[in-house]
């Protein structure tokens, strides 16, 4: 199997299980309806760890374009390949998309609202702010990448580690993901969306493009400074890329506190 098929597999399975639970959980009618949160962070924690143990050994099961460009940005993964990993990647969460609408065929109709029908395919924000929205991407991914590398750099039971990086993501769903949902990964968010921009889905509505940008932007920033910092940090290893992107970084979360001041103030008045 080529590494593109494997890539293609693994991020379909990723939105299979993943975006199925969200499915399961937010849609009317279905017998996991209200589950709540906990049951959708670790519907996705088992989703990426069944997802590595499927083409792991194949394609190194990045499946995230975030994990495909920051792994290249810090000199652990070839360029060249970069585009057919993300088109990959992008194709594979585009038929899971697929995949959740058909399984869910008969819950489309029964639920109205058209919020509800989007959040199974693409991620939203709890309080719309476009600088915060952004930065709690850029900090979910930072943590992701940084995260991936001090766990690639032990060592565990033969076949553990895709269920160690499984709840790891679990981790990350509980704790940062009530912001916007935590997409952490471009094509998991942007392969559905067009899923669902192009579906027959009974009563849907527009597909929020006038925020899409920001799941996929926010993981690309973060996850390039997560494994920067971290090969800075434990490689002394210090590339200038990071001296690129971490003030672009810094501008971001000015603007955030900046944004978010501003709005107190007027709420004062």
């Amino acid at each position: 199997m080529s590494a593109f098929l494997g890539e293609f597999i693994g991020t379909m399975l990723l939105i299979i299980f993943g975006g199925g639970v969200v499915a399961g959980v937010i849609l009317k009618g279905t017998k996991s309806e209200n589950s709540g949160w906990i049951v959708i962070t670790t519907g996705w924690g088992l989703a990426v760890a069944f997802a590595i143990y499927a083409v792991g050994s194949i394609s190194g099961a990045h499946i995230n374009p975030a994990v495909t460009i920051a792994l290249a940005c810090a000199g652990d993964f070839a360029w060249e390949k970069v585009p057919l990993y993300i088109f990959a990647q992008l194709c594979g969460a585009f038929i899971g998309g697929v995949i959740v609408w058909l399984q869910y065929l008969p819950h489309w109709k029964e639920t109205k609202d058209q919020g509800t029908q989007l959040a199974v395919f693409a991620t939203g924000p709890a309080i719309r702010k476009t600088w915060a929205n952004l930065l709690s991407e850029i900090i979910g991914t930072f943590i992701l990448l940084f995260g991936l590398s001090a766990i690639g750099a032990n060592k565990f039971s033969e076949g553990l580690t895709p269920l160690v990086i499984g709840g790891f993501i679990v981790a990350i769903g509980l704790s940062l993901g009530g912001t916007t949902g935590y997409a952490i990964n471009p094509a998991r968010d942007l392969g559905p969306r067009i899923a669902h921009f192009l579906l027959p889905i009974i009563g849907k509505g527009k597909s929020d493009w006038g925020y899409a940008w920001i799941p996929v932007i926010g993981p690309i920033l973060g996850g390039i400074l997560g494994a920067l910092v971290y090969k800075a940090l434990f490689k002394q290893e210090v590339s200038m890329l990071l001296w690129v992107i971490a003030p672009i970084v810094l501008i971001i979360i000015i603007m955030a506190v900046v944004k978010e001041g501003r709005s107190v103030s007027e709420d004062k008045k």
